[in-house]
Parts: structure tokens; sequence; C-alpha cells
């Protein structure tokens, strides 16, 4: 065999030697291919605009549901002093004149407590802050002896500023209230709705929820109103005790007549929430009114109802708790509540 013959031989031998390998190695990408999974596309709705699924719920109603009502309810004598030793039986209780049926009776004083306390920062109050701040601390030292006890620090003048979230620890809290200084207006409804609407709405089981709303006067800069804020406290479950250190109020509210609109805005925004207004005369006073907040605190039931009513209608309902075998004994509570779905924070306005 000549020297070409040979070499066209080996050629022919490579080009043979390289299709085999390019079939071999494209039959084992195939093979692979088909063995591992292709990555996943990113599903797409399929539902057609008119197949999609649509809540059937008339929009001037509101879907039913199952959620318990609960109520914090202190119970005096003619005394005022606390009944603490009262049974689930000797309770009943009525929304809009209807008899209801207690799912839970708790006697609330070893409960879990959040406390939020609101103080007015606004001008006016400047020479009275600092026992005020004194007097803030000595209450929130004698609130949080558990340790499951937690509470929050807010301010309102012309803004409102949460200067301290939940927590139980009081060298924080401390820290807190005595940075703040007074300037400004006052915008206490839109404190008491912004605390109530981000804080205060958890309704987490076996917690109770309160508030303390130190002020010196009317609001005067609140985009809510007066029956905002007790709309928001009646839902969030939470009782708003006031303070108010304007001496003006003391003597008519101890004659039993609070003349004054602000006063009486102040009485009712307590009173509609299940809570107490006191009115300081001075500053001997303040003291005294946080130490008989602080006892009613320990001293309450915490009773829940599911309402028969079960249509989350946007009404308001009427709340009554009696003692029937208990002529002698007087009940407070919150008088009512808004029925609207656990998850909106705003009622129909």
């Amino acid at each position: 065999m000549d020297m070409k013959t040979r070499r066209r031989l080996n050629i022919y031998a490579l080009v043979a030697f390289a299709v085999c390998c390019g079939l071999v190695f494209a039959g084992a990408r195939q093979t692979q291919s088909a063995q591992q999974p292709r990555p996943q596309q990113k599903q797409r709705d399929k539902t057609k605009p008119g197949d999609e699924k649509q809540d059937k719920t008339d929009p001037g109603q509101i879907k039913t549901v199952t959620v318990n009502v609960r109520l914090p309810v202190t119970v005096t004598d003619k005394n005022n002093r606390f009944v603490v030793d009262l049974k689930e039986t000797d309770f009943e209780i009525a929304e809009d004149k209807t008899p209801q049926a207690i799912v839970s009776f708790q006697p609330q004083s070893n409960l879990p407590l959040d406390l939020a306390v609101l103080m007015d920062t606004s001008t006016s109050v400047r020479p009275k802050l600092k026992f005020e701040k004194d007097a803030a601390l000595t209450f929130l030292e004698t609130m949080l002896k558990s340790s499951q006890d937690r509470a929050l620090f807010a301010t309102f003048d012309s803004q409102v500023e949460l200067h301290q979230d939940f927590i139980n620890r009081l060298d924080l809290l401390t820290q807190a209230i005595n940075e703040v200084k007074a300037q400004g207006g006052t915008k206490m409804y839109d404190a008491i709705y912004s605390i109530c609407e981000e804080k205060m709405m958890t309704r987490t089981p076996g917690r109770r929820y309160a508030m303390v709303v130190i002020t010196d006067g009317a609001d005067t800069e609140s985009e809510r109103n007066l029956k905002d804020a007790i709309d928001i406290a009646q839902r969030s479950e939470t009782t708003v005790y006031v303070i108010s250190t304007e001496s003006g109020g003391f003597f008519g509210a101890q004659l039993g007549l609070v003349d004054r609109k602000e006063d009486k805005d102040l009485k009712r925004l307590a009173e509609e929430t299940g809570g107490r207004v006191f009115f300081t005369a001075d500053m001997a006073e303040l003291g005294k009114s946080f130490d008989g907040i602080a006892r009613e605190l320990r001293s309450q039931y915490l009773i829940a109802y599911e309402p028969t009513n079960a249509n989350y209608d946007g009404k308001y309902r009427q709340v009554e708790v009696k003692l029937p075998k208990r002529k002698d004994l007087r009940t407070r509570t919150k008088k009512g509540y808004t029925a609207v779905p656990p998850r909106a924070t705003s009622a129909p306005r």
C-alpha cells in the first residue's frame, strides 16, 4: 500500500471516530436531559376574569364571623369597695337586650396586662410635667409586678409619638418618660385612635388591655373625634382611664357637676369604654388617681360571650352586665361596640 492510500485511510478512520463520538455525546445529553427535571415555570393564574371566585357577600353586608366579645367588668359595693369573690352564675349578659351565654369567666387580677400610658405634652402642661412624670413612673412600678405584664409610653402634643413600645423593663420606660418635653397643641383623640389601632387590636387570648390618658384639657388639633376614640377603644377591648390635671374640673366632679364640655367629654370617653375619669385638684391627687387605677385593674373579672347575632353589619350594639341576685352591687364595663369584622380597623364613617 502506497503512502497516499495509507493517508487517505487514516483520514477516513478519523472521520468515522469523530462521528461515533458525536453520536455518543448527543445520546448522553439527551438521556441526561430526560432524567433531569425541567425548571418550574412561574405559575400563571389560569382563571379567566369571568371565572374568578368572587365574594358572594352583598356589598352592603359584612360576612358572618364568629368572634367572642370580652368584657373587663368591675364590681363595687355601695361604699365603692371592689368585690372580687363573685362566681360566673352571679352574672347575666345582654346584647341589645338579648340574653347571651357566657363562654369564659376569669377573675382578672392575675391575667397578664398590656398597659398603654399616653401623656399630654402640649405647651400648657409645662409647669406640672415633672410631677406627672414622677407619678407615671410610680404607677408603672406598681403595675409591672409580673414578668408577663407590659407597658408602652406615648405622648401627644401637635404630634403623636410612641417613645417606648410594649416592654416589661422599667428602666427603658423611665428613660423614655424622662426625655419628653412640653410643646405644641393637643392631639389626644388621634393618639388614642392610633395606639388602639396599631397596638391594642391583637386580642391575644388571656391578656387584658388598658389605657391611661393624662391630660390637662381639651383636644385642639386631632383629625379624629371623641366618637372615633370611643369606637376604636371599644372594638380593641381597651378600657380607658383618664386623669385630668385641669384643677377647675375637680370641684365640679366632687359635687357631681361636671359642667365644662371638656370634662363631660373626658367622662364619656372613660365611661363608654368601662373605665373612670379622675379630676385632680392638685398634684397630690394625681398619685391617688394612679393608685385607684392600679387597684381597679387588679380587681376585675374578664367575661366573654359569643354573640347570638353573628352578622357583623357595622351597627352599634349595646352591652349590659347584670347581677340579678346581688342588687346591692354595681357593675361597670364598656357600654357597647360597633359590630365590624375583627380584621377591620376602621369603622364605617
